[in-house]
């Protein structure tokens, strides 16, 4: 409980350094365009969960897409933030993922940048594989330690390697760097089956420099798009891994 209690403080306080980046909300968007084909065609009767909400940009988009939309995380800011957002229908849960108890199951289960941060991803995963309705789904993107950007920090001597955390990485407090094989071993550790893999918008710079290009339109919608559709081409040059998953 004690331990617990100190990651519930810890995710408080890391909530309120987190930066609001423009290129990480339209990320959000682009997220929802991989996962659309895995979801439920109409929204009636459907149930989703979002582990981990940030500032609700994704929450949202989903919104819209299920009967009812729980969110659960353990920092209140996020939650404050989310809740201001979404119809008085969604339910919200302030409750860390290792403790939080889900009643009803769920068509799709979202972690949106979520299992980077965690102590330990593969006991959260096994968790929420129980909270799937039959034929629901698990839909996770994390951070891609392959995205050029950060293989340019690592060849300018920013950092010493893939794996290693960018003075970013431990502001917003990852616990680990993602890899495409790293990702799909947690998934299959969970006891999860995975449906479809790959990435999310191919990205060569890093998020400040992406918001700085964004915010003099140096960067057009077009570009954005272009950036799109490359991933899909490349996609373990991604900004971001994704998964889909069912029980295995």
């Amino acid at each position: 409980m004690a331990m617990l209690a100190e990651e519930t403080a810890r995710l408080n306080a890391i909530a309120g350094l987190y930066a609001d980046f423009t290129f990480d909300k339209l990320m959000r968007g682009y997220m929802l365009r991989r996962f659309r084909p895995h979801l439920p065609a109409r929204p009636e009767g459907r149930r989703a969960l979002e582990m981990g909400c940030h500032h609700g940009a994704f929450s949202v988009l989903i919104e819209p897409l299920f009967e009812v939309l729980e969110v659960v995380d353990a920092a209140d800011s996020f939650l404050t933030h989310t809740a201001a957002r979404l119809s008085p229908r969604a339910i919200l849960h302030r409750a860390l993922f290792e403790s939080f108890e889900a009643t009803p199951r769920f068509d799709a289960i979202f972690l949106s940048h979520v299992l980077e941060h965690l102590m330990d991803p593969v006991l959260v995963l096994s968790r929420a594989r129980e909270w799937l309705a039959p034929g629901g789904r698990m839909l996770v993107a994390v951070p891609n330690g392959l995205a050029p950007s950060r293989q340019i920090a690592v060849e300018m001597g920013l950092i010493p390697g893939l794996a290693a955390f960018t003075e970013a990485d431990i502001r917003e407090g990852h616990r680990r760097v993602y890899l495409p094989d790293t990702l799909a071993a947690d998934i299959r550790a969970a006891g999860l089956r995975i449906v479809d893999r790959g990435g999310v918008f191919f990205k060569p710079l890093a998020n400040f420099q992406m918001d700085r290009g964004l915010e003099a339109g140096l960067i057009s919608e077009a570009y954005m798009e272009g950036c799109y559709q490359l991933g899909l081409r490349y996609p373990d040059l991604c900004a971001s891994l994704f998964v889909v998953a069912e029980r295995a």
